[in-house]
């Protein structure tokens, strides 16, 4: 299989790196604005190098991965859809709801998959939890609490371009909530400060997060999200039910200090970033979409998916402006 990659920085080298080392994958051609990344791409895997994204698409590839910039993913996509060539996008499809909605009317029964890249469906316990949800082992949920701590801020060029914490952060949490309980989110009541770096405070964004989420059957999932973890990158996951309750990143790298007498747990070395966490995850998902890619299997996280967790994001936002609970149908408009 012949696959393009549109954005060679840090997550596109990464995938660049993922898919040259799966079996099904016979060569990579990339492109990035910046020629020095392609051609460090170049070398690194082997790949050919093409001067813009058109030209990209145009030599004859199978598959092409966008890991460009946020701001021109909706461009990207329509033109791979416009071409016929499956795509897989990194979230978010877009910058804003909007310009997402527009990305779903121009994909809807084109006929070319879309994947978008929510990497924590391929995570092992993740997908574990899911499948106890599903057997009815914890029973009938009442709780769930989701949390993804960063070891540091971003730089403020990306904290400038993101659209802020819930959309860029707290968005993967909403997206597992949904995949792993079944379930939808129906109102939000989100809280947020800014105890540390300036430049998130200067864009207006909050750096520590919490969002109280009631899905459709009544359960709470509760959201804690933040920029700062001295010990490390931390993602987890509970779930209580009536009969039984589990967790997902309960393992020896998590990121966190017991100061109970004598435990000796956690005893690994914490979990540095997203890339050392979601490492097999990653590689699972871009498995799935060389066989998305192929037309052996669907699209595994489709537009309309991507577009649940935005929402939720977009609600997040609105209750942490105006200091109330927001109901998912009044940020709604399609």
């Amino acid at each position: 299989m012949r696959i393009g990659i549109l954005g060679l920085g840090r997550i596109g080298a990464f995938h660049a790196e993922t898919l040259s080392a799966l079996d099904t994958v016979g060569s990579l051609v990339v492109a990035d604005p910046l020629m020095d990344a392609a051609k460090a791409a170049a070398e690194r895997f082997g790949a050919e190098v093409a001067d813009s994204p058109e030209a990209v698409l145009s030599a004859g590839v199978d598959a092409v991965v966008i890991a460009a910039a946020t701001d021109a993913h909706p461009g990207l996509i329509r033109a791979a859809v416009e071409a016929g060539v499956p795509v897989f996008c990194e979230k978010p499809v877009a910058r804003t709801m909007a310009e997402g909605v527009e990305v779903l009317r121009v994909t809807e029964g084109g006929g070319v998959p879309v994947q978008i890249g929510y990497q924590r469906r391929f995570d092992p316990g993740f997908t574990a939890a899911r499948e106890a949800v599903r057997a009815g082992t914890l029973g009938p949920l009442h709780t769930v609490r989701a949390v993804t701590l960063d070891p540091a801020p971003p730089p403020a060029a990306y904290v400038a371009a993101s659209g802020g914490i819930f959309r860029d952060c707290s968005v993967h949490d909403f997206d597992v909530i949904r995949w792993v309980t079944g379930r939808e989110v129906r109102e939000v009541y989100a809280v947020g400060g800014n105890r540390g770096a300036a430049h998130i405070r200067q864009a207006g964004d909050a750096d520590t997060v919490g969002a109280v989420l009631t899905l459709d059957d009544g359960t709470l999932a509760v959201v804690s999200n933040s920029r700062h973890n001295a010990r490390g990158y931390d993602v987890r996951m509970e779930l209580h039910g009536f009969a039984d309750s589990i967790a997902v990143g309960l393992e020896d790298r998590l990121p966190l200090r017991s100061v109970e007498p004598g435990a000796r747990f956690p005893a690994g070395v914490p979990h540095d970033f997203f890339m050392d966490r979601f490492a097999a995850a990653y590689r699972a998902e871009l498995t799935a979409f060389t066989e998305v890619a192929a037309g052996t299997r669907p699209s595994p996280c489709t537009v309309a998916d991507a577009l649940e967790a935005g929402w939720i994001a977009e609600a997040c936002a609105l209750s942490l402006r105006e200091h109330r609970p927001v109901a998912l149908a009044e940020v709604r408009t399609a």
